[in-house]
């Protein structure tokens, strides 16, 4: 099999897509007076629930990634489910070769999470805010699984972003 037909074969698996976010650690976090680190953001559509008790959510990103990198030393990250017109975040958040993340965040209306500090996309059909609790090897990705530690529902206006044969796509 090669890796067109397997890309193939599960494009047709349709998947929710959300932002992945988090913000750099200061430069020195000894000294309150630091400039804070860069926020960073990914959109991902391999993103899914584990566990319900304790709450817990899996996403894979491509090893060696930025955000990889990030959520190796940072372990706070959000996510934000993105509602079907939020297509134009995820496609400024999935271009490969882009420019600083400072700049992609710059019109997108955005509060930080309580406990991780990280974006959380206004607009979108639910927040979370996790701790990494596990990080595993698996091929060209890692998969980080993390504890839900804050959960919201800031939109319930319209349906959900899916990916489906490899494009942005609304349900019905």
């Amino acid at each position: 099999m090669s890796n067109d037909e397997f890309r193939a074969a599960m494009s047709r698996l349709a998947s929710g897509v959300v932002l992945v976010t988090a913000q750099e650690p200061p430069l020195d976090p000894d000294d309150p007076q630091a400039p804070r680190g860069e926020d960073v953001g990914m959109t991902a559509t391999a993103f899914m629930s584990v566990s319900l008790d304790p709450p817990l959510v899996l996403v894979g990103l491509r090893e060696g990634s930025r955000m990889d990198d990030l959520l190796d030393e940072q372990p706070l990250w959000a996510v934000s489910v993105l509602s079907e017109s939020q297509r134009h975040v995820a496609g400024r958040f999935a271009m490969k070769g882009r420019v600083s993340d400072r700049l992609l965040f710059a019109d997108i209306p955005y509060r930080r999470g309580e406990v991780s500090g990280a974006p959380l996309v206004g607009g979108a059909l639910a927040t979370l805010e996790c701790r990494t609790e596990q990080r595993v090897a698996a091929g060209d990705h890692t998969l980080v699984i993390g504890r839900v530690l804050t959960a919201s529902l800031p939109s319930a206006d319209g349906g959900p972003l899916a990916y489906f044969k490899g494009r942005y796509r609304q349900l019905g």
